[in-house]
């Protein structure tokens, strides 16, 4: 009996196999086809946004008079708008100004909305009192009439733009292939403060029932401090979170871009934008039969969001141990469609 007992013992401290990184990944892949897919839009988004310059298509600022609201073709394999411009090169150099105020936006968000949403957990009484009763206030607007407001007190002839024109390196004009670049910057920061809003509420509540744990007790009574212990044990605990909010808010944020962009306060006019494409002439044109102005930016946007969220949840399912192993959606039963407070 003490034999086989042995013997277990050792069959169980031995080390068992190495799984291949490939194996891994591919078996991630067949539990999550539907995150595979999304990961293949975000991909084809960032090549597109990366590499948008160098692609065989028509200038998207160049005007083709000749060619004005040329259906689909070879030659404009998306058409041409009401000032001949071609709307596949358009589509492609605005889904790098929806990357840029994505990543921009989000990292804005995320950053100050974890910074103060662990704060308010963690240190309570006054401190959350005042930090919850202000994101209060934020969400009582509505959220695009929130997002306006954020966007006119950070936009054009502000003292926050006069003060990334002094003090900082920001140019003003076209930099990595994006016209206005500073512009584009702070509507990008505007909408981060949004995504903040929401950020706060939902790290906040993770923190609450992670300080109650005992090895937040034991650092407290080995002298660590209260900086130390929100570093190094709180926010260590909420990282998967704040990456599975980074990944919904992300396509929330292109959204938002899109629709300050559709009712005319967004990009400058002229500029590559999917949401600004959906208003204005190209709108009025549909009305003639003239659809595809409209119809590929849309797409694009719609695309992209689907793809974002396909990911998001893929990665939540993976990173949640309740819910890994899950086969089939990638989605689970939560999913985002509620989404978090803010936008």
């Amino acid at each position: 009996m003490a034999q086989d007992v042995a013997a277990s013992l050792e069959l169980e401290s031995a080390e068992r196999p190495k799984i291949p990184a490939w194996r891994r990944m591919a078996t991630l892949a067949r539990q999550h086809p539907l995150g595979v897919f999304g990961l293949f839009i975000v991909a084809t988004l960032l090549f597109a946004g990366v590499f948008g310059d160098v692609l065989p298509v028509h200038d998207a600022e160049k005007l083709q008079l000749l060619n004005k609201q040329a259906a689909p073709s070879l030659s404009h394999p998306f058409g041409t708008d009401n000032l001949g411009r071609d709307v596949l090169g358009r589509t492609i150099l605005g889904a790098r100004i929806s990357l840029l105020v994505g990543l921009v936006s989000v990292s804005v968000g995320i950053t100050f909305g974890t910074f103060f949403g662990v704060l308010s957990g963690y240190a309570g009484k006054f401190v959350d009192s005042v930090i919850q009763r202000g994101v209060d206030v934020l969400l009582a607007f509505p959220a695009i009439v929130l997002l306006l407001a954020i966007i006119t007190v950070t936009g054009d002839d502000t003292a926050f733009k006069d003060f990334l024109v002094d003090y900082t390196q920001i140019p003003e004009g076209k930099f990595i292939g994006i016209p206005v670049f500073l512009d584009i910057f702070i509507i990008s920061v505007g909408i981060g403060i949004a995504v903040a809003v929401g950020t706060v509420r939902v790290v906040r509540g993770a923190v609450l029932s992670l300080k109650e744990n005992v090895y937040i007790d034991a650092a407290r009574a080995m002298g660590a401090s209260d900086a130390r212990i929100m570093v190094r044990h709180i926010f260590p605990n909420v990282a998967a979170l704040v990456v599975v909010l980074a990944s919904v808010f992300l396509p929330i944020a292109i959204l938002a871009e899109a629709a300050i962009s559709f009712l005319g306060i967004g990009v400058p006019e002229g500029t590559p934008s999917w949401g600004a494409d959906l208003t204005g002439n190209n709108r009025e044109d549909t009305r003639n039969g003239i659809w595809w102005p409209v119809f590929f930016p849309g797409l694009a946007l719609s695309l992209v969001v689907l793809g974002f969220n396909l990911l998001g949840d893929a990665f939540r399912d993976i990173a949640d141990p309740r819910l890994r192993g899950g086969r089939g959606s990638g989605g689970g039963g939560g999913g985002s469609g509620g989404g978090p407070p803010g936008l």
